[in-house]
């Protein structure tokens, strides 16, 4: 399994929103594309994705931006990525009638696997464990 660059922008975008969620204030395009180091062009067409996802939501006018539709805590990596990638694990064997089903059997229980895995981190979880990261002293 390999994940685009695509994958790796939305997740930093939402991470970048999820930090901001409890301001409460939008984030313009631009300055998350600066903070995160995301074309801004390729930026607005993944944040349309996620707002036809009702991930994120966008504000208009001059205060406006984007910030999540949701808690970050209710945001799986998994959303973002089946967003993005539609599986986030697939093949086309486990819809090959001619595979052996022992075999479409195996890349299901994989698929399943990926799927919980992703489905057990949330934003709030990965933004937490930023901020823990940022309050720890180096001697």
């Amino acid at each position: 399994m390999k994940l685009s660059v695509k994958s790796d922008y939305a997740t930093r975008a939402v991470l970048a929103l999820a930090r901001r969620a409890p301001s409460g204030v939008p984030i313009p395009v631009e300055t998350l594309a600066d903070d995160q180091h995301i074309p801004p062009s390729y930026l607005v067409q993944i944040l349309l994705e996620l707002k036809a996802q009702q991930i994120v939501r966008s504000h208009r006018g001059k205060d406006g931006g984007y910030q999540l539709a949701r808690p970050p805590a209710e945001i799986t990596l998994g959303d973002i990525v089946r967003c993005v990638h539609g599986h986030a694990f697939d093949t086309p064997a486990i819809a090959d009638p001619h595979c052996p089903p022992e075999l479409r059997g195996a890349w299901q229980r994989i698929q399943r696997a990926v799927n919980d895995q992703l489905d057990a981190i949330n934003f709030q979880q990965l933004a937490e464990s930023g901020l823990e990261k940022d309050r720890m002293y180096y001697i």
